[in-house]
C-alpha cells in the first residue's frame, strides 16, 4: 500500500546516511559491535531514516533485523526483538533452511523459557548465541524504531550484546522520540551509559532547513512552490518533514479553511475519508499497534472487502500505513488528536471490542494488551486477571520491571482492601495481601526498592498481613539491598526479639544479620551472630541455605581475625554444600565472599580474582545476574585495579553495568569504577560517582562510608583541595564500628598525604589533626597485632606509607619511602609502589645526593604509571623530572608486562607472561611443586595452579618439561 509520500525523495539525510554506513556497517569488524541512536522530535523523519538505511545495509550484505517498540509501558518482555525474528522468518523462503532453522529455534526458546529468580543473565546469553546463529557470520543490524517505549529486557539486552559481549559482529540502529526522554525515563539512563563506549554515537536528527523544506514539498507537489506559499508552509511546518507533507497535500489537493495547528490538519484528513475509512482510523488510533488485519476485523465489524477497501482509503489519505504483522497510525499524534473526538462511551466500546476480539484468541492472547483494553473499557475485573496473567508471563522471561508494572495495575484494579474485586466468570479472587507480596518483591528483584518498602508497609497494615517476624526480616532484606545498612540491621534484630518468630525465622534472622555484619565490616559480631545462627540451624530440619549464609559469615571473621587457612576451609566447604544442594543465592553468596575475602584482607589477589570472575559466570548461569554477578564483577575490578591491570579493569566494569545495579549492588560497583576514575585522573566522573554513592548510602556502615571518603580525599588531593581531603578523611575517622583496619589504615595515609601536599604547596597544615592521625595510626598498628598475619602484612604496606608521609613534614626521609617501595613491591601492587618510588626521588634530589639513583626511580615509577594510564601520577613525575633535568622513557609496554620486584627475563617466547607468571616459571624450571614456589612468593597453593595453567595456555605446552624448556631457551645468560 504505497503511496506517492512513501516515494518521495528523503531529503536532507545524505550525511546522515553515510554516517550511518560508516559507523554500523564499514568500521565495525569480525567480533566487534556499534550503535547509533537517531533522536529527534515527533514526525523529524526517524523512521523513515531507518527504513531507507536498513534498505542500504540490505544490499550491502548485511542482515538486517527489523522491530517496533510497543506503545504502552506494559509491553511484553523484549517484543521489539520477537517482532523483529518473526518478520525475518516470514520473509525467509525454502533456500534459507540453515537460517530459517536458527530463526525458529531462538523463538521456540522463548516460547519454552521458564521462569527463574532474576533470570535475565542466562537468558540474554541465550538469546546472543541465537543471534549468532541466526547471522551465520554476516554482519548482523538490529533495527528498532520508537525505543522511547523500550521494555526492559530489551534495555538489558541492548547493554549486554553492546558491551561486546555477545561475541558476534552486531551494530543497532534505533529511533528514539526526543520529547519522551524526560525526568526520570529510563532509556536516559541507558543511553547516557551507552554513551560512554567509543563505539555508540547518538545523533540528533534535526528538522530540515529552508531549501530542504521547499524540496519536499515540490517533490509532493510534483512542481516548485510559489514565493507566498513557500514561505507559508515553512513558518507552519518548522522543517518538520511529517507537517511539511501534509501541508503540501492540501495544497496540491486544493483543501483550503485548515487551520494554522497541525491539529486541525489531522482533523482535516479524517473528516474527508469515506465513512468506513473514518471507523478503521478511530479503531486503529485505540489500538496497541500494531493492530493485526483479523483484530481490525473483529473491532470494526466490517466485512472484508468493506474492511480492505476502507484501510486502502485510510493509507491513500496517509494516516495508515500496513505491514505484514497489522497496521499502525502513520504518525502516533493522529492518536492524540483522535482522543478527544470521541465520546467516552464510544472510547469504552472500541476497547471492549478489543478486549472481546483477543479473548476470543488464545492462541493470540497478549495478556498485557487485554488487561489494558479491559481496564479502559471499564471493566477491572475482567482486566484483574489478565494483568495477574501478564505479571506472571513477564515473571516468566525474568522481566521483573514489566512485571512490577503489571502487579501495580492489578493493585489498582484490584481496588481499596474493602472492596476486594472478583471477575464476573468467577475465576480469580482478588486478595489484596498477595498481590501486595507480589507487587513488592517484583519492585525489590527489578531495583525498586522504594516502591517495594513503600508497598510491604501497606501489607504491614493489611487485615491478613503476615506475622510480624515475617514482615520485620522481608524489611531488613529490603533496606540492606537499598543500602540502608544501619535500619536493616535493626529490623533483624526486631525480627530476632518478636515472640511470634519460628525456629527456622530466627535461624534465617541470625545468618542474614551475621551477613550484614560482614557487609559493615564488624567481622567479630558476624562470627558470634553466625555461630548463634549455627546452633539454631542444627535444631531445624532443612535449613541448607541458613547454614551456608552463616558458615560464608563464621569462615570470613576466622579468617580475618585468627586463621586464614581454616577460615578458608570453612568457606569452600560452604561453597561445596551450596552446589551440592543447589539453591542459586546460596551458590552466590558462597562465591562472593570467598572472592571478597581474597581480594582485601587476605591480599590473594590473582586467586581472588579468578574466583570473582568464575562466580560471576556461575551465578549468570543460574540466573542471578543483575545482583550477585555485578557485585561478583565488582570484586573483580578491585583486585584487577590493585595489581595494576587497569584496563582489564574497565572492561569488567563495563560488563557489569549492563545489568544497571541498583542499591548496594550499585554502590559496589560504582566505588569499584570510582578507584579507576580517580587512578586516570578523571576528576568529573569520579565525582559523579562518588556523588551518587553518597545518595545510595543513607545509613551505610563503615565498610563502605570510609572507601568513599577515602576516594573523595584522594580525588581533592589531585585537585589541589588540600582542604577537602582533610574535611573527608576527619568525617571517615568518625565511623569507629569496623574490625577492618585495611580501609581505616588507607584513610589515615590520606590524611597524612594531605597535610604533606599541603605543607609541599606552602599551604597550612593542620597540627592538630596531624597529631590526631599519628595517634589512629598507632591505635591501627596495635589493633593489626590481633588480625591474621595477612591482614598484617596489608596494614604494615599503609604504616609505611603513613611514616613515609610525616616525614614530607620536616625533610623528606628517603630511607621511609625505600621501605615503602619494597613493602609494595612485596605485595605486587604496582601502583603505590611507583608513588612511593616517585617520593624516594623527591626525597633524594631534595638532598642533592644520588641523583642517579632518584633518576631511575622516577623512570622506573613513570613507566609504571604510563602502563597503567595513572595520569596524575605522571604528570607529577614529569613535573619533577623536568626540574630535576631527568630525561623519562615514552609510554611503552604496559604495567603487567614489567617486573617490578622479579627478576626480568628476555626473549620472544616469553614476552606474553606477565612478571608473576614468569616468576612463577622459573620457579617451575628449579624443579619446585607449586606448594613450595607458593611458600616463596608468600601466595597460596591454588593460585600458584592458577599461574602454571596460564603459562601453559599462552605457551601452548601440556607439561612442567615443556613450559622449563622453554624458559632455559629464553634465560639470560
Amino acid at each position: 500500500m504505497a503511496s506517492d509520500v512513501d516515494l518521495a525523495p528523503l531529503v536532507g539525510r545524505a550525511d546522515h546516511l553515510a554516517t550511518l554506513r560508516s559507523a554500523l556497517l564499514d568500521g565495525v569488524g569480525p567480533g566487534q559491535t556499534a550503535a547509533v541512536f537517531v533522536t529527534g522530535e515527533s514526525g523529524v523523519g526517524k523512521t523513515r531514516l531507518l527504513r531507507e538505511a536498513g534498505d542500504r545495509f540490505r544490499a550491502g550484505g548485511a542482515l538486517v533485523l527489523t522491530g517496533t517498540c510497543l506503545d504502552i509501558g506494559d509491553s511484553s518482555p523484549l517484543h521489539p526483538l520477537l517482532q523483529a525474528l518473526r518478520r525475518f522468518d516470514a520473509e525467509l523462503t525454502a533456500s534459507h533452511a540453515r537460517t530459517s532453522s536458527a530463526v525458529r529455534g531462538l523463538l521456540q526458546m522463548f516460547a519454552a523459557e521458564t521462569a527463574g529468580p532474576d533470570g535475565a543473565g542466562a537468558l540474554l546469553e541465550r538469546v546472543s548465541r541465537g543471534l549468532h546463529l541466526v547471522a551465520q557470520g554476516r554482519p548482523l543490524v538490529l533495527v528498532l524504531d520508537d525505543l522511547q517505549w523500550v521494555d526492559r529486557s530489551t534495555r538489558q539486552l541492548l547493554l549486554y550484546l553492546l558491551a561486546g559481549l555477545g561475541d558476534l559482529q552486531l551494530s543497532v540502529l534505533a529511533a528514539v522520540r526526543a520529547e519522551s526522554l524526560q525526568g526520570a525515563h529510563p532509556l536516559r539512563r541507558v543511553l547516557t551509559e551507552l554513551r560512554r563506549l567509543r563505539s555508540v554515537r547518538v545523533v540528533d536528527l534535526a528538522p530540515l532547513d529552508r531549501a530542504g523544506t521547499e524540496q519536499l514539498a515540490a517533490a509532493v507537489l510534483g512542481g516548485p512552490l510559489g514565493a507566498e506559499a513557500a514561505e507559508s508552509l515553512w513558518q507552519r511546518s518548522g522543517g518538520n518533514p511529517f507537517v511539511v507533507e501534509e501541508l503540501a497535500r492540501d495544497l496540491r489537493e486544493g483543501r483550503d479553511g485548515l487551520s494554522e495547528t497541525l491539529r486541525e490538519v489531522f482533523l482535516a484528513r479524517v473528516d474527508a475519508l469515506p465513512q468506513a475509512a473514518h471507523a478503521v482510523v478511530h479503531a486503529v488510533a485505540a489500538g496497541v499497534e500494531p493492530v493485526a488485519h483479523w483484530l481490525l476485523a473483529e473491532v470494526t465489524r466490517l466485512p472484508e472487502g468493506e474492511l480492505i477497501e476502507a484501510v486502502r482509503a485510510a493509507v491513500a489519505h496517509r494516516l495508515l500505513v500496513g505491514d505484514d504483522d497489522g497496521y499502525r497510525l502513520r504518525h502516533r499524534l493522529v492518536a492524540e488528536v483522535l482522543a478527544h473526538e470521541l465520546l467516552p462511551a464510544e472510547r469504552s466500546a472500541l476497547h471492549r471490542r478489543y478486549a472481546e476480539a483477543l479473548t476470543t484468541a488464545p492462541a493470540e492472547l497478549h495478556q498485557a494488551r487485554l488487561a489494558h483494553h479491559w481496564r479502559l473499557a471499564g471493566e477491572p475485573a475482567r482486566a484483574l486477571p489478565a494483568a495477574v496473567a501478564a505479571a506472571q508471563e513477564a515473571e516468566r522471561l525474568h522481566g521483573y520491571a514489566e512485571a512490577h508494572r503489571h502487579w501495580s495495575v492489578a493493585l489498582q484494579l484490584a481496588g481499596p482492601p474493602a472492596a476486594g474485586v472478583a471477575p464476573a466468570d468467577g475465576g480469580l479472587t482478588a486478595d489484596r495481601a498477595e498481590l501486595l507480596r507480589h507487587a513488592a518483591e517484583a519492585a525489590h528483584h527489578c531495583g525498586e526498592h522504594a516502591r517495594a518498602l513503600s508497598l510491604l508497609e501497606e501489607l504491614a497494615d493489611a487485615e491478613d498481613a503476615p506475622p510480624a517476624c515475617a514482615l520485620h526480616i522481608r524489611r531488613a532484606r529490603y533496606l540492606a539491598a537499598a543500602g540502608r545498612s544501619a535500619p536493616a540491621e535493626a529490623e533483624y534484630r526486631r525480627a530476632l526479639a518478636a515472640a511470634d518468630c519460628t525456629s527456622r525465622e530466627r535461624a534465617t534472622a541470625a545468618a542474614h544479620l551475621a551477613e550484614l555484619l560482614l557487609h559493615l565490616g564488624r567481622y567479630a559480631d558476624a562470627g558470634d551472630r553466625a555461630r548463634e545462627a549455627l546452633e539454631l540451624a542444627a535444631q531445624v530440619e532443612g535449613s541448607v541455605s541458613e547454614v551456608v549464609l552463616a558458615s560464608m559469615a563464621l569462615g570470613f571473621s576466622e579468617a580475618y581475625l585468627e586463621d586464614p587457612d581454616a577460615g578458608l576451609a570453612v568457606m569452600r566447604e560452604a561453597l561445596d554444600t551450596a552446589e551440592r544442594a543447589g539453591r542459586p543465592e546460596d551458590v552466590a553468596c558462597a562465591y562472593l565472599h570467598l572472592a571478597e575475602l581474597l581480594t582485601g584482607p587476605l591480599n590473594i589477589l590473582e586467586e581472588g580474582v579468578v574466583v570473582a570472575r568464575r562466580g560471576a559466570e556461575r551465578v549468570a548461569e543460574l540466573g542471578l545476574g543483575r545482583t550477585y554477578e555485578t557485585r561478583l564483577l565488582a570484586i573483580a575490578t578491585n583486585g584487577l585495579f590493585r595489581v595494576g591491570q587497569w584496563a582489564e579493569a574497565e572492561k569488567v566494569v563495563a560488563a557489569a553495568l549492563r545489568h544497571r545495579p541498583s542499591g548496594a549492588d550499585a554502590v559496589e560497583l560504582l566505588l569499584a569504577r570510582c578507584r579507576l576514575w580517580v587512578g586516570y585522573g578523571d576528576i568529573e566522573a569520579a565525582d559523579r560517582d562518588l556523588e551518587a554513592v553518597a545518595t545510595v548510602l543513607a545509613g551505610g556502615g563503615a565498610r563502605h562510608v570510609i572507601p568513599l571518603l577515602t576516594l573523595r580525599a584522594g580525588l581533592a588531593m589531585w585537585q589541589g583541595r588540600h582542604d577537602l581531603a582533610r574535611q573527608a578523611v576527619q568525617r571517615g575517622l568518625t565511623e569507629v564500628r569496623s574490625d577492618d583496619v585495611g580501609i581505616l589504615a588507607a584513610l589515615v595515609w590520606h590524611g597524612l598525604r594531605a597535610e604533606a601536599e599541603a605543607h609541599a604547596a606552602r599551604a597550612s597544615v593542620d597540627t592538630t589533626v596531624v597529631r590526631r592521625l599519628r595517634e589512629v595510626a598507632e591505635r591501627v598498628a596495635r589493633k593489626s597485632e590481633h588480625a591474621a598475619r595477612p591482614v598484617r602484612d596489608v596494614v604494615d604496606g599503609f604504616l609505611a606509607l603513613c611514616e613515609a608521609e610525616v616525614s614530607r613534614l620536616d625533610g623528606s626521609d628517603p630511607q621511609l619511602w625505600a621501605r615503602s617501595v619494597t613493602e609494595w613491591d612485596r605485595r605486587h601492587h604496582p601502583y603505590p609502589a611507583a608513588y612511593s618510588r616517585l617520593r624516594q626521588a623527591e626525597a633524594l634530589l631534595a638532598r642533592r645526593t644520588r641523583t642517579a639513583t632518584a633518576g631511575k626511580l622516577l623512570r622506573e615509577a613513570y613507566q609504571v604509571a604510563q602502563g597503567l594510564g595513572a595520569e596524575p601520577l605522571s604528570t607529577e613525575i614529569r613535573t619533577l623530572a623536568t626540574r630535576a633535568r631527568v630525561t623519562l622513557e615514552e609510554r611503552g609496554a604496559s604495567a603487567e608486562g614489567r617486573s617490578v620486584a622479579g627478576a626480568e627475563l628476555s626473549g620472544d617466547e616469553l614476552a606474553m607472561l606477565t612478571a608473576r607468571e614468569r616468576e612463577v616459571l622459573a620457579a617451575v624450571a628449579e624443579g619446585l611443586t607449586n606448594k613450595e614456589i607458593g611458600q616463596r612468593l608468600f601466595i597460596s597453593e591454588r593460585t600458584i595452579g592458577v599461574h602454571v595453567s596460564h603459562i601453559f595456555d599462552k605457551l601452548q605446552v601440556r607439561t612442567r618439561v615443556q613450559a622449563s624448556a622453554i624458559f632455559l631457551r629464553n634465560r639470560p645468560e
